[in-house]
């Protein structure tokens, strides 16, 4: 199959795919093949017994889709809970538990369980996965199902790839195109992006790719107050009969539409052809996120508002280099590929809420009252009101700073595909390391007499340095994720061109390391602040405290996958597949910790991998001389020892732990059909049933639903559909219009008894028309037509119920311009 043309269409980007439809010069249309990856060879979509869902160029152009919400809402069986730009994560065929918290997805995040790829590139990460903007990319492919064998760990639901087009040597390229949108209730927002494809010689092509987008708010900062109140968090947030509770106002914050994002990145890649057999590709990525505010709302506040006493930001960098050099051995084709990832998060969250929950809020916010404080804790007479107890400021924030770089590796092999027997087999090589400073400002404790904080003596460090005052708690952590890994797949035809067998296999081993340190500012302290005391903090030294050591985490196994694949002809394709996916286990910052609840045992300093099998039927079709495309899989999912996180501010001391809690099943369907009704009208749909269920709950720690309940964030029925009509032409122009529909059913919110809440059904509708003419196109689209608000993430992760949402009813202009020269 890889002949020299084949491969380099693979990597170079020669071949062009299209939406899906094509017309060729005076032939009546036809559904045409779109040109996957997905196996690691190059090959169409229809022919590969892998169940693919794959958005090509124009179909990402004609549904809007740009970012990583956007391609989530547009395909069924794809979900997601996050709150915000580059704050997502993903989930396939049901397999979610709500994601944990952004304020501590490098201290404490889990793996996600679904694999993102950016080319050939994983991008993964706890709680945040990369927000891409889909600026010229070839297309986006999303493979249900485990995908670990060729795509390692992760791929345990599914994978996502983000294909970009790469540089061509066939004629001078560049395109420009532009959008202006209006909100309602909200900001306007705006999008400019461009591109130039230059070949420079026969041997060397080069490739641009540049955007800027803004995006306006639709969140509004109302103003309001916050006062600690014993009766919300009777635990511990402050004495019942404190003499006095200051009132926190926003007044300097407040602000119409707060939650401004902006996209601002450039893509430039160079392919050189070295001679007949080898080429190498060279690509930079740079991408910024900006955002302030947030993207849900407090019910308890108003549709589309909330109240924040802290300011939120966030500021989103990514580097990405990556290399490929393929050829030829002999009769294997070979490819290397890697590729170092440098991203940057700094982010400022309101954290005010956790006086709502915190067990040793009062510690942080009220001043002491007892006189013989001064001898047994040595506090300065200065910090005693003894006329009784008064509670300071509540307002509270986070200040995240987190860094995260990953070098990776994989050299392949493949044999020719007129072969009957076939392999696929390479090695794979990672190196992920997170640090992470994540700073509790509460704006009280200077006033209570608390000191500077340091580091704990001895722990390592990322930042070895005192922080400033007001930092109450700071976990200073280094996460380490090195892999290495062995993965093959052999294909025999035991009827040739009718009935073939695939087996797969992928070997692993890992070292999980978890170092630095928790610390907690001392409020009982001798000396006066301000005369140089600074407290060398308590809390715990993740190389020695609760069952931690130096030692890294060890993990190693081997997966499988098995598929029997029949093609009676060439329009109908069966195929079974058994296949197995894992995420890695690691460790617990807050593992080894009694619990003040005595119903609950002491953590586990580390969680195991989480395991999935699945079994699965599909089948691919055409029909009507390539008119008609229909597409379905069946499977059932038994996903063992899942990973679960919990934020406990109240039984466990150090608040947020994993556990492997729970077993469940899932029983779905899923399909996608595309049809050619006519020579003018084309219509596509997708759709997807998960019936989800716990069926076994032992987790100690972990206050689970019911054996029995289903699983979160997963809507039992997901459907979409889009009509595309294009009139007659007239004097050169190309009228056209196009209808979506999006549809999902209701859910839940959360695994966590107390968490769990119902997020209602919603439909969602968008429409568009526009006009072709030689190089240029506009369109006039409106999404959200009937102005849905959508219940998407339920959450309670700043101690405040709010509801993620999509944006209000939007109406955009867009016009581009794409100019094909010699």
């Amino acid at each position: 199959m890889f002949e020299r043309s084949k491969l380099s269409s693979a990597i170079l980007s020669v071949i062009a795919t299209s939406a899906g439809v094509a017309q060729a010069q005076n032939q009546p249309k036809v559904i045409e093949e779109i040109v996957v990856t997905a196996t690691k060879r190059a090959s169409s979509a229809q022919d590969i017994p892998v169940t693919i869902r794959a958005l090509d160029e124009s179909t990402l152009r004609d549904a809007a889709i740009y970012s990583f919400d956007d391609y989530v809402a547009y395909l069924p069986n794809l979900t997601s809970g996050g709150r915000g730009p580059g704050q997502q994560t993903a989930y396939i065929r049901g397999m979610a538990v709500e994601p944990i918290t952004v304020l501590l997805s490098g201290a404490q995040g889990t793996t996600p369980n679904v694999a993102l790829y950016l080319d050939e590139q994983p991008v993964t990460a706890p709680g945040r996965n990369l927000d891409i903007y889909a600026a010229d990319l070839q297309r986006i492919e999303v493979l249900p199902g485990p995908q670990g064998t060729l795509f390692g760990a992760s791929s345990q639901a599914g994978t996502i790839r983000l294909i970009t087009n790469k540089p061509q040597f066939d004629g001078f390229q560049a395109g420009a195109n532009a959008a202006y949108s209006t909100t309602k209730n909200g900001d306007p927002s705006n999008r400019v992006e461009a591109f130039v494809n230059l070949p420079v010689s026969q041997k060397l092509a080069l490739r641009g790719v540049f955007y800027s987008v803004n995006l306006g708010g639709y969140i509004d900062n109302d103003i309001g107050s916050f006062t600690t109140d014993p009766a919300v968090n009777p635990l511990s947030t402050a004495t019942p009969d404190a003499v006095y509770y200051e009132e926190a106002i926003n007044t300097q914050l407040a602000e119409d539409d707060f939650n401004d994002s902006s996209y601002e990145g450039v893509r430039l890649s160079a392919a050189y052809l070295i001679n007949e057999d080898w080429d190498a590709l060279i690509q930079y990525t740079q991408q910024t996120i900006n955002a302030d505010g947030v993207f849900d709302y407090d019910p308890t506040v108003g549709d589309y508002a909330a109240t924040r006493f802290f300011k939120d930001q966030l500021k989103d960098k990514v580097d990405l280099t990556t290399w490929t050099l393929q050829g030829r051995l002999a009769m294997l084709d070979v490819v290397y590929t890697g590729g170092y990832l440098d991203r940057h998060i700094n982010q400022y969250v309101d954290y005010t809420g956790y006086n709502n929950s915190g067990a040793f809020i009062n510690y942080y916010t009220c001043t002491y009252d007892n006189p013989d404080y001064i001898v047994n804790y040595g506090i300065d007479p200065g910090f005693i009101t003894p006329a009784g107890r008064e509670c300071l400021t509540p307002v509270k924030g986070a200040i995240i700073d987190q860094s995260q770089k990953r070098w990776t590796n994989e050299l392949r092999f493949t044999t020719p595909e007129e072969h009957r027997l076939r392999a696929t087999a390479g090695v794979f090589i990672d190196d992920f390391e997170i640090e992470t400073q994540d700073d509790y400002n509460y704006a009280a404790v200077p006033d209570l007499g608390f000191v500077p904080n340091a580091p704990i003596p001895g722990a390592k460090t990322v930042n070895p340095n005192t922080r400033p005052a007001g930092i109450a708690f700071f976990n200073d952590i280094r996460r380490v994720e090195k892999q290495w890994a062995v993965f093959g797949q052999v294909y025999f035809d035991l009827i040739p061109d009718r009935l073939e067998i695939i087996a797969g296999a992928r070997y692993y081993d890992m070292e999980l390391d978890f170092e630095g340190s928790s610390n907690f500012a001392n409020g009982i302290f001798q000396g006066v602040p301000g005369e140089g005391v600074v407290d060398t903090g308590r809390g715990r030294d993740y190389d020695v405290d609760g069952g931690h050591s130096s030692d890294p985490l060890d993990l190693d196994d081997t997966i499988y996958k098995f598929t029997l694949n029949y093609t009676p002809s060439e329009d109908l394709l069966f195929f079974g597949t058994y296949s197995q996916g894992f995420r890695p286990g690691g460790w617990n910052r807050g593992g080894g910790i009694p619990s003040v609840n005595p119903s609950f045992p002491t953590v586990s300093a580390v969680y195991d991998t989480d395991d999935v099998d699945n079994y699965e039927l599909g089948l691919k079709t055409s029909w009507f001389d390539h008119l008609l495309q229909v597409n379905g899989s069946f499977y059932y999912i038994k996903w063992t020892d899942m990973q679960v996180s919990r934020f406990d501010p109240q039984n466990v001391s150090i608040l947020t732990f994993i556990e492997n809690a729970a077993d469940s099943e899932i029983k779905g369907v899923e399909g996608d059909v595309t049809w050619l009704a006519t020579q003018n009208l084309t219509l596509f749909g997708a759709f997807s049933y998960n019936d989800t269920e716990l069926t076994n709950v032992f987790g100690q720690a972990v206050e689970l639903v019911d054996e029995g309940s289903e699983l979160p964030l997963t809507p039992k029925w997901q459907f979409s559909a889009r009509a595309v009509y294009e009139f007659p032409q007239v004097d050169g122009y190309h009228p056209f219009a196009q209808v979506q529909l999006r549809y999902a059913d209701d859910s839940w919110s959360s695994l966590v008894a107390a968490d769990r809440q119902k997020q209602d059904s919603y439909t969602i509708m968008d429409a568009s028309v526009g006009v072709r003419k030689d190089n240029w196109r506009a369109e006039l689209m409106v999404q959200n037509i009937n102005d849905e608000s959508a219940e998407l993430f339920i959450n309670q992760q700043d101690d405040i119920q709010r509801i993620t949402t999509n944006r209000p009813r939007t109406v955009s202009l867009r016009v581009s311009y794409d100019f094909e020269g010699s």
